[in-house]
């Protein structure tokens, strides 16, 4: 036993990850003996904790799409996308067990093609099992299967723009999750929430909207525009993708930061190094280390051919808006929260 024990210390001890890790603690301690005795009154209160990550976050994203978009859309994908895809298994599938569900893991097979090149629209097939599967009355699975066909229609009649309005709805899909992870008792959440639509409404009514979009960084805006807003005349178009850019960087920073704040079971923050040793728990420390290796490669491809890499992160990437839509699906039908069955609340039970 004893030697087991020396043996997983000595794991950790080698980890190179750990040194990085032990860095940002320090960082992090100075900065909150800082803002005492703020910054201690946050830390004990997770819905306010939440509300100020969630509220930096929306600002941030903001000046630094006023300041430019094409920059977020360009080594946004690069830098946080692959972790950010972490983060959504984690939180979408780990965390609240599903990975144990069967019948979400029939669901999985949709959602694989649609990261191996398959249309959005066959990712509705792994929704639909979803819903079937889920642990809910007939009458809440019926309705919610007639929902699906509605999106089924949608999609074949809508072809390549079914496929374009799920890119820009999936992150919206995000902040519905986040306002669905576990009960509230206060309203701090309407403060991000209300600057999250004022931001977008204003970039979206910005009046020279084309002197933002003037950096260009190896990947033109046409490119922006034919993938985002197809076939669209330059002045709808335009305000389209700079909206998006601000939406995609709330998007990232909503699975890297603001969900596990609101996820963690206890109320108050940890260290990065515990939160390191979670994610290995959740996930398998050897997955986490490829999950590096992976986000590592895509760097160095993006510095050999940025627009190459960014499309090929985003051609795989497009499996976790389908995943998004599955899970949201799976709450509204089972009329419950991420956390409900952690956090000992109501669990759906049997099928009725």
């Amino acid at each position: 036993m004893a030697s087991g024990v020396r043996d997983v210390h000595a794991s950790r001890a080698r980890d190179p990850l750990l040194p990085a890790v032990a860095l940002l603690d320090r960082l992090r301690g100075r900065v909150l003996r800082a803002c005492m005795p703020w910054s201690g009154r946050i830390a004990a209160d997770r819905e306010a904790r939440v509300a100020v990550v969630a509220t930096a976050t929306v600002l941030l994203s903001f000046a630094l799409t006023v300041v430019s978009p094409l920059l977020l859309l360009a080594l946004g994908p690069i830098v946080l996308g692959v972790p950010h895809l972490v983060a959504d298994v984690r939180y979408c599938v780990v965390r609240p067990g599903w990975h144990r569900d069967r019948g979400m893991w029939l669901a999985a097979a949709p959602v694989v093609a649609v990261g191996l090149g398959a249309p959005i629209a066959v990712g509705l097939a792994g929704v639909g099992v979803a819903i079937v599967t889920a642990r809910a009355s007939t009458r809440r699975r019926v309705v919610g299967l007639a929902m699906l066909g509605a999106l089924v229609v949608l999609a074949a009649g809508g072809g390549r723009w079914f496929d374009v309005a799920v890119t820009h709805l999936h992150n919206a899909i995000a902040v519905a999750l986040w306002l669905a992870w576990r009960p509230r008792h206060r309203r701090w959440h309407l403060v991000p929430l209300a600057l999250l639509v004022g931001c977008t409404a204003l970039l979206i009514a910005w009046p020279r909207v084309d002197g933002l979009v003037a950096l260009d960084l190896g990947v033109p805006v046409r490119s922006h525009l034919a993938q985002l807003a197809p076939g669209l005349p330059t002045q709808l178009a335009l305000p389209l993708v700079v909206s998006f850019a601000f939406l995609q960087s709330v998007h990232y920073a909503l699975w890297l930061r603001v969900v596990p704040e609101e996820d963690r079971e206890r109320p108050t923050p940890r260290t990065f190094r515990a939160s390191l040793a979670a994610l290995d728990r959740d996930l398998g420390r050897l997955l986490v280390r490829l999950a590096l290796v992976a986000a590592l490669a895509l760097a160095v491809w993006a510095a050999i051919d940025l627009f190459a890499a960014r499309l090929g992160y985003l051609r795989f990437a497009r499996f976790h808006a389908v995943l998004e839509l599955c899970v949201l699906a799976r709450l509204l039908v089972e009329r419950r929260t991420m956390t409900s069955r952690r956090d000992g609340g109501p669990d759906p039970g049997a099928r009725r």
